[in-house]
């Protein structure tokens, strides 16, 4: 099968990508691989740059839908406790000592199927909050309607995430509270209110090879590319369904960046979930495959990220720096 490879043709953004297509990118040998996602990284951004994130938990836990991966849902017995919706000057206060930290970009989780107008005034509160002392916004809190997403642009807020998880094949062996249309609409209605889409998925889930094609083809035939897309290694969580599945290879994980990279040249790919478990040479690996972004701090919503230092200490061995 033909790839592109020419400049030209790796500079355009395509909508259209084949699964035959992906496939051939996963399958192509690791240097080959690298190269063309390397190449098309240059093209669209400055390969020594990463984009800071920082991501708190605004309300924990209690969750009624039961994704097999996550600790906060109320169908499973971890240690995670529910708790109510954090105080207006706490966030503001996280946000703050985020900034000084390096984040540029401060994204709020919420464990909700959905939210309820109520939670949204106060979660609107947060998002004015926070964009007042000079971040970038962002949320994630389940479905919205229309009237929800356009209720947040409103008060500012410039990132909304709402993964896709995994192919739509594979979607229900992982949850069954919610449809992959459901994800779709939500996608839909925030792309509508004109703000920006951070989506992505999960790899390690027992999901095949043709999962995480299916997952990538998805994502990169959606009518606008995510601005915004974070690849996820599966947390094991003691209690979840997925806590004693196999462990996946590493570089197999490192393929799924660069596919991403390749599929979606102009998207900012986040390693995201899953780098406290990662050797420095995978987390090196996937910046060289293209992958743009990291969460900053101790903790992502209830599961370990690598500590600040561990990151600065990262960064400054590979010569990376915040990007603005």
């Amino acid at each position: 099968m033909t790839i592109a490879t020419s400049e030209r043709d790796l500079a355009v953004v395509r909508h259209d990508w084949t699964r035959g297509e992906v496939r051939a990118l996963f399958e192509l040998p690791f240097p080959e691989l690298i190269f063309r996602a390397q190449r098309i990284h240059r093209l669209h951004f400055d390969p020594t740059e990463v984009q800071i994130s920082t991501l708190i938990s605004i309300k924990t836990g209690g969750c009624p839908e039961d994704c097999a991966y996550c600790p906060q849902s109320s169908h499973y017995q971890t240690s995670v406790k529910a708790e109510k919706l954090m105080r207006l000057d706490a966030v503001v206060a996280e946000a703050r000592a985020a900034k000084s930290a390096g984040a540029s970009r401060f994204c709020m989780g919420a464990a909700w199927r959905e939210p309820k107008d109520r939670d949204l005034d106060q979660v609107c509160e947060m998002v004015a909050g926070v964009k007042a002392i000079g971040l970038e916004t962002c949320a994630t809190l389940g479905m919205l309607t229309q009237r929800q997403a356009r209720r947040l642009k409103a008060a500012g807020l410039d990132y909304y995430n709402h993964n896709l998880d995994t192919s739509p094949e594979y979607y229900g062996a992982i949850i069954t509270t919610r449809a992959y249309q459901d994800r779709l609409d939500t996608l839909g209605h925030v792309r509508d209110a004109g703000i920006h889409v951070c989506c992505g998925g999960i790899v390690g889930m027992g999901e095949s090879a043709e999962d995480r094609i299916g997952m990538i083809v998805t994502l990169a035939n959606l009518p606008a590319h995510p601005e915004s897309v974070p690849i996820n290694m599966l947390v094991k969580v003691e209690g979840t369904p997925l806590a004693g599945g196999a462990q996946l290879d590493p570089l197999e994980f490192v393929r799924t960046i660069a596919v991403a990279r390749i599929t979606m040249p102009r998207s900012v790919v986040r390693l995201s979930a899953g780098r406290e478990d990662m050797s420095e040479e995978t987390q090196a690996l996937c910046f060289l495959a293209g992958a743009n972004s990291i969460f900053y701090g101790p903790k992502l919503l209830t599961t370990p990220n690598p500590e600040r230092d561990r990151d600065r200490r990262l960064m400054g061995k590979l010569g990376l720096v915040p990007m603005d």
